[in-house]
Formats: structure tokens, sequence, C-alpha cells
């Protein structure tokens, strides 16, 4: 859970998930959207895969990238948890 926290604490993987959302994209797209070298882009891709946040699947040289919805939702089940958020009063 500790990947999911660091590759979060970065804005530029923050919006590379939520370009994600609309569904996969290649490197070189994803690449194109943001004002960092592609080496740059490189690292932050790891990043969310070492994370489990993003998958990777080869297409010939592409590389397409797909959000992992499920490890997005273990880290909010696991703040909420944390917080107490989401829970009633009579709950307390």
């Amino acid at each position: 859970m500790a990947d999911v926290f660091k590759a979060l604490a970065h804005p530029v993987r923050r919006q590379i998930l939520k370009v994600l959302r609309d569904g996969p994209m290649s490197a070189g797209e994803l690449a194109d959207r943001f004002p960092v070298s592609k080496p740059t882009m490189s690292g932050h891709f790891a990043a969310l895969k070492e994370a489990g946040l993003v998958r990777a699947e080869r297409h010939g040289t592409t590389i397409r990238y797909r959000l992992n919805a499920g490890a997005a939702e273990e880290a909010i089940a696991l703040i909420m948890e944390l917080t107490g958020a989401g829970r009633r009063e009579s709950d307390t």
C-alpha cells in the first residue's frame, strides 16, 4: 500500500490516472499531454505500475497503459477506514 500512496503523491501521476479513466492510451499519447520529458514520463509510468495502479500491455512496439481501478479502490477503502469516513453517527 505504501507504493500506492507514493505514486499518488505526485500531481503528474494523479493526472495520468485521470486521463486513463477514459480508456487505455499508449505511452506516447500520454507523454504528449504532459510538459515533461519522455524519460520523466517513463519514471512516472514505472511508479504507477509498481503500485499496481496501471497495467501495461505491449502491442508490437507500443505500450498501452490501462487504469487498474481495483488498486485505486483498495487505497480509497483504506483511507476511509483510517479516517472513519463513510461511517454513520450511529456506528461510532
